[in-house]
């Protein structure tokens, strides 16, 4: 344990060099390169942590618990095409009080303004993208906006259907006023709205119905377009409808051919922002199991450091799982013979072989780390209804920490 704390602490490696290797690496391979047509996905990840001399600790909003504690948070970037998920890029938000200035410290930066800044360095590294997708938590920062936009990369974010903007008086003033003025009757008469089909990986679909709606300055010949979609225009469930805001252009509107990014339809929007919530129902689970949170170590560096070797983990994990099964070893020798062991003295053990562990085991449950055997590895990606993530205080209880 004292050796761990001492390589994460105070052995002279660098993260960030960890980790631009393992970016590399990535995008050297075929299975794991990126494309133009995958997303940069912006998401926090909020741990609950106690103590006063842990860096980045702070009384703030914390998704995962869905309070506000006491514990860290970290803005973090994922490329993701839906088939194959690339951890880019992680830092700590500072909250105020540790500046000497509070918020108005140069030093410090809000949430929006570290999601950008990390969008914009994952363009840097290579990972290209058709637009930056984030939840509502980033709409609300002009800062964000202005960020994307002086980095060349669009966006698709989620809009708060309650959240007011300037407009006269007898124009609705929300996303959920502006979405209820659409005209809709039934699946006959759609009106305004168009029939979305969407595609899941497990291979179903669903016919969703998606629009372009007016608000304030969103609209087709706007620079920001309003989309809604949902799976019921009469009703609006509220956990099926998205409020979209995106700078990608209408292909019918009047600047789509001089504008910065290609033109975007319905189809194409609600597939951009439909990747963002795998995130919610993956991508942490895996990052729980590889320890993302069990940590005990206090200063920046080293809270750094672990985030880092948790993202190399998770990339080892996609390279297992792409790397084809190669043929098993006839001539290996049976680690469990048929025949039990013999009544009374144990017998000399038997010297070791040249290599061991060759092949499987005969138990179904354990595999060489390099040979998964395809049931094994299958029933792995099985699409089972997700399991409630384990509370932090649960996570980790059977792994040893440091």
């Amino acid at each position: 344990m004292q050796r761990l704390q001492f390589f994460l602490s105070e052995s002279p490696w660098e993260a960030e060099q960890v980790n631009d290797r393992r970016l590399e690496l990535l995008r050297e391979q075929s299975a794991t390169a990126p494309h133009d047509g995958g997303v940069i996905v912006i998401d926090d990840s909020g741990d609950r942590k106690d103590g006063t001399a842990t860096a980045h600790v702070g009384r703030q909003w914390l998704g995962r618990l869905g309070k506000t504690d006491k514990g860290i948070v970290t803005m973090t970037t994922a490329w993701t095409d839906g088939r194959v998920y690339d951890p880019l890029h992680a830092t700590p938000y500072t909250p105020a009080h540790h500046f000497t200035r509070s918020r108005s410290d140069p030093a410090f930066r809000t949430k929006p303004q570290l999601a950008a800044a990390l969008a914009a360095r994952g363009k840097e590294t290579g990972f290209g993208c058709r637009a930056v997708v984030a939840d509502c938590a980033c709409s609300v920062s002009d800062d964000w906006y202005l960020a994307l936009r002086e980095a060349g990369l669009s966006y698709v974010v989620a809009l708060k259907p309650h959240n007011g903007v300037w407009a006269p008086a007898d124009q609705p003033h929300t996303p959920i006023e502006a979405t209820q003025a659409l005209a809709w009757r039934d699946v006959r008469r759609p009106g305004d709205w168009t029939p979305v089909e969407r595609h899941f990986r497990d291979g179903h679909t669903e016919t969703w119905s998606a629009a372009d709606a007016r608000l304030g300055g969103y609209g087709l010949d706007s620079p920001c377009r309003l989309i809604v979609a949902t799976t019921d225009p009469a009703i609006l469930p509220e956990k099926a409808t998205w409020y979209l805001a995106t700078d990608l252009p209408h292909p019918d509107a009047a600047h789509a051919a001089t504008g910065p990014h290609p033109p975007a339809d319905l189809t194409e929007i609600v597939r951009l922002y439909g990747l963002r919530p795998w995130i919610e129902q993956s991508y942490k689970q895996v990052k729980d199991e590889l320890g993302w949170a069990d940590f005990q170590v206090r200063s920046d560096r080293a809270i750094r450091r672990h985030q880092t070797l948790v993202n190399c983990a998770f990339s080892f994990c996609w390279d297992q799982w792409f790397t084809p099964p190669e043929p098993l070893d006839a001539t290996a020798p049976d680690p469990c013979p048929h025949e039990g062991p013999k009544r009374g003295p144990s017998p000399t053990p038997p010297a070791p072989t040249a290599l061991l562990a060759q092949g499987l085991t005969r138990h179904p449950f354990l595999a060489h780390p390099r040979r998964h055997p395809q049931p094994l590895v299958a029933s792995l990606d099985g699409h089972r209804p997700t399991r409630r993530t384990p509370s932090p205080d649960r996570r980790g209880h059977h792994r040893t920490r440091y």
